[in-house]
């Protein structure tokens, strides 16, 4: 196989994931058993990392896609010399361990991303692989590659087969990322059964058709041909590469090799027994870590140091010959906003007609981008309906492919520096691409739909919250009032599944000025994804010198008008483009004598924030009559209006008609509104 030390160091990496496993009584201990050979090497002989400095900013990134093997990656970040202790190990699984059962991102030191859902770590790595491209078309200088570093990812049968991988795959190959290597863990077992009942496809005659350099290792123990694959792999720089290694899952184990039986559950004190002989392990002690291969693994201390420091000295001479760069692209390292950068936000004027809130958006968004080189993404083919294009700053796509046959299309543009993201029809993958941006650092990434196809989008929104990734999601055509495409593209649950995604901004701004404050928020937002919900139809834009400046946003709700005189007797809450129509209905039961407050409430999540006494005062407990309007489900609405209280909104599917003919059938209406609440009115009179 190989000299005695790699041997050593193999099986080192095999057995302390086994150990782990059985010991948790729960995991995974196949995969480590037949990947280990070629993550080692990967690992020892390639990989660029700092185990003293995970964040040393020009490490190689490494994924692994197929979270179930954590242990594999525990194993070699805690013999390689990372802060994950022999202790955290042996609590796998365990509460308070930092080796938890699938790798978390900030929760482990060393683990890039979040991964386990199969398919969204192929397709985050692609994110890293592209912020990669564009960092370096962007700063690096002829001798002064300040911007230089690989993305591999460890992908099983499981990540192929999801579509996910596929959107993210195809994507990675039309761009050309030739610094992205998939190793593809190729064992033919997934957790239920061989793959020969559902997966016969040709692996990699489908990724040569996506654009990709595919090779094949036919043993995933021969670490030569394992090391030849991965330097021809590094050295296509025109092409992602696929490298399938045929390997066994569970190897060694006398029983289960080969076996379903072991994927997803310990192999059983027994078997772990037989295993360790078979492969000429001492049964006793568990968790052994032989001194000699310990120091071999612990050399990446050393390399890792000196890589690190050879970069700083890099960046100090590319600092002192291209300081304006250099000081623009540390800042993004950093996350900083740069000074000024909302000074070019415009403020809109008050109109009765007023713009889309989607419209409104993009005006911000043109006006930031100059000033903030962080921002970058794009939509799923709908960059004019959304219309969140950076205009003036270039299509992110391979250089290469200017060249190509055109037919008649406008290539000039494209460059990897270009800060616009075609993602085509894949709400899927750019939701996990876009993560993967977030991930790899230096930007603040955005990606744009409709509000309906935030339901393809769930997974990765759900892996953004919970690493707390800075993204941001501008989804447009947010109710029924987007009109004649009818029930599949009207949202009606869409808000309420979001706002139940905990660590989860949404934000439905009511106007135009509202819109900007959004944005600032959003980009002032450092510890969490926030969803920015926008209109098709105009909204009219208020005016804030008879309404309260739309700043008040920041605090999730605020009251935009009260009563003239005294305490309210009722009160309207609205998000988004139901607003105006409480602003218009307000007008009509003032002045039939009744008192309204008005209350814009853009942002639950950003409400909740706020002391019980700010909350207390824009809803005070004396004023139960409240009327909750917005269009889309009532659910969640009731901890707002009370008991006393009542919520239009839409509790079932849409229809195919006119946005305004949508809204009147629905009951949204003034009309509707000023009924509703003149009964809530009522009912608080009666004795």
């Amino acid at each position: 196989m190989s000299d005695p030390l790699d041997q050593l160091c193999i099986n080192t990496v095999r057995f302390l994931s086994v150990d782990a496993v059985q010991q948790a009584n729960s995991g995974h201990p196949g995969m480590p058993l037949g990947a280990a050979a070629m993550a080692y090497v990967l690992w020892t002989r390639l990989l660029k990392h700092n185990p003293r400095n995970p964040g040393w900013f020009n490490r190689d990134r490494f994924v692994l896609s197929a979270g179930h093997g954590s242990m594999l990656l525990y194993s070699l970040l805690h013999l390689t010399g990372y802060a994950l202790s022999l202790d955290d190990i042996k609590q796998f699984r365990q509460w308070g361990s930092r080796a938890p059962g699938h790798p978390e991102r900030g929760h482990t030191p060393g683990v890039e991303i979040t991964t386990g859902p199969l398919g969204q770590g192929l397709a985050n790595a692609v994110g890293m692989a592209i912020a990669e491209a564009q960092l370096a078309a962007r700063y690096n200088r002829p001798g002064f590659e300040v911007i230089d570093h690989a993305t591999y990812a460890l992908v099983s049968d499981g990540d192929l087969m999801e579509g996910v991988a596929a959107e993210a795959a195809s994507l990675a190959g039309h761009f050309r990322l030739g610094k992205l290597t998939c190793l593809y863990d190729d064992n033919r077992v997934t957790l239920a059964a061989g793959t020969d009942i559902t997966f016969s496809e040709d692996r990699a005659r489908r990724f040569e058709a996506y654009g990709w350099h595919t090779l094949s290792v036919a043993d995933g123990n021969d670490l030569a041909a394992i090391d030849a694959a991965l330097r021809a792999a590094r050295a296509e720089t025109a092409r992602p590469s696929l490298i399938l290694v045929r390997t066994h899952i569970g190897y060694g184990s006398p029983n289960k090799q080969d076996s379903f039986e072991a994927h997803g559950s310990p192999l059983g004190v027994d078997e772990v027994r037989l295993t360790k002989q078979n492969l000429g392990w001492p049964s006793e002690p568990l968790f052994l870590i032989p001194e000699p291969a310990l120091a071999h693994f612990r050399t990446a201390l050393a390399r890792g140091a000196r890589d690190e420091a050879a970069w700083n000295a890099r960046m100090a001479a590319y600092r002192q010959s291209f300081p304006e760069p250099a000081a623009e692209l540390e800042r993004s390292l950093r996350g900083d906003l740069p000074a000024g950068w909302d000074a070019d936000i415009p403020v809109f004027p008050a109109d009765a007609k007023g713009i889309a809130t989607r419209v409104a958006s993009g005006k911000v968004m043109n006006a930031i981008a100059p000033r903030l080189p962080m921002l970058t993404g794009g939509s799923a083919d709908l960059d004019p309906s959304t219309h969140t294009a950076l205009e003036g700053f270039g299509d992110f796509n391979s250089p290469a492919a200017r060249d190509d046959d055109t037919q008649g299309a406008d290539r000039s543009g494209w460059s990897h520096a270009g800060r616009n993201l075609h993602f085509g029809v894949r709400e899927h993958a750019m939701g996990a691409i876009v993560n993967g941006l977030a991930a790899h650092g230096a930007f603040t990434p955005y990606g744009a739909t409709f509000l309906i196809f935030s339901d393809y989008m769930r997974p990765p929104i759900r892996l953004a919250a919970l690493m707390g990734l800075h993204v941001v999601h501008a989804f447009t055509h947010d109710s029924i009032a987007l009109g004649e495409d009818g029930p599949t593209h009207q949202p009606v649950e869409q808000l309420a599944a979001l706002r139940a995604i905990p660590n989860l901004t949404v934000i439905r701004p009511g106007d135009a000025n509202e819109t900007a404050v959004a944005w600032r928020v959003a980009l002032e937002t450092r510890d969490r994804p926030v969803v920015l919900v926008l209109s098709r139809q105009n909204l009219p834009t208020l005016d804030r010198r008879r309404y309260a400046p739309a700043d008040g946003l920041r605090r999730g709700a605020y009251v935009l008008s009260d009563a003239p005189d005294g305490e309210p007797e009722l009160i309207l809450i609205a998000s988004g483009a139901e607003v105006g129509l409480i602003v218009a209905a307000a007008e009509r039961l003032q002045g039939e004598g009744v008192a309204v407050r008005l209350v814009s409430m853009a942002s639950w999540e950003l409400f909740e924030t706020q002391s019980q006494a700010y909350r207390d005062a824009v809803l005070p407990p004396s004023i139960p009559a409240r009327l909750a309007v917005e269009a889309g489900a009532t659910q969640g609405w009731h901890c707002y209006v009370g008991d006393r209280g009542d919520v239009l909104g839409v509790d079932r599917f849409g229809a195919s008609a006119p946005g305004p003919i949508m809204l009147r059938e629905y009951g949204l209406s003034v009309e509707n509104v000023c009924q509703r609440a003149l009964a809530l009115v009522e009912r608080k009179e009666e004795p």
